[in-house]
C-alpha cells in the first residue's frame, strides 16, 4: 500500500467515504485522487488536515471530528511511522461525545479503517502522513 510520492499539496474534501488505497511520501491516495499531507476521513468526507506533529496535537486539530461525532461511533487515530499511545485529553473528549478511540500506526489504522469501511461501520479516521 505504500508508494505514493506524487501528491501535490491543495486543499483536500472528496464528498463521501471511500477507502485509503495508497499511502507514503508525505500524503495519502483515494478515489481516483492524490493529497499531500494528513486527513480526516469523516461522514462529511475526506478531508485536508494540517495538524502539527503527533506530539504536538492539540483539542482544536479535533474540532471537526467533534462537530460530526454523532455521525460514526470509533474513530481510529494513525500516528504516523510509529505506534503512539493517543493523549489522555483526547480520549476523554471524544468520549465526552460519544466516540470510541483506537490509535495505532498509520498503516495498520490505514488497514483497520479499509476492513470496518467495507463493513459498512460507523467508522472515522485521523491520519498523520508517513514519509
Amino acid at each position: 500500500m505504500k508508494g505514493l510520492r506524487d501528491a501535490t499539496p491543495r486543499d483536500a474534501h472528496f464528498p463521501g467515504r471511500a477507502p485509503i488505497d495508497a499511502y507514503g511520501g508525505g500524503g495519502f491516495r483515494f478515489a481516483g485522487m492524490s493529497h499531500k499531507g494528513g486527513v480526516l476521513c469523516l461522514p462529511s468526507g475526506i478531508h485536508g488536515w494540517v495538524p502539527g506533529p503527533f506530539g504536538d496535537l492539540s483539542e482544536r486539530d479535533f474540532d471537526r471530528v467533534v462537530a460530526e461525532a454523532a455521525g460514526f461511533e470509533l474513530l481510529v487515530l494513525g500516528t504516523g511511522a510509529v505506534l503512539a499511545a493517543a493523549p489522555d485529553w483526547l480520549r476523554w473528549r471524544l468520549k465526552e461525545v460519544g466516540l470510541r478511540l483506537e490509535a495505532l500506526d498509520t498503516g495498520a489504522a490505514i488497514r483497520t479503517y479499509n476492513i470496518l469501511l467495507a463493513e459498512d461501520r460507523a467508522v472515522g479516521a485521523a491520519l498523520l502522513p508517513v514519509d
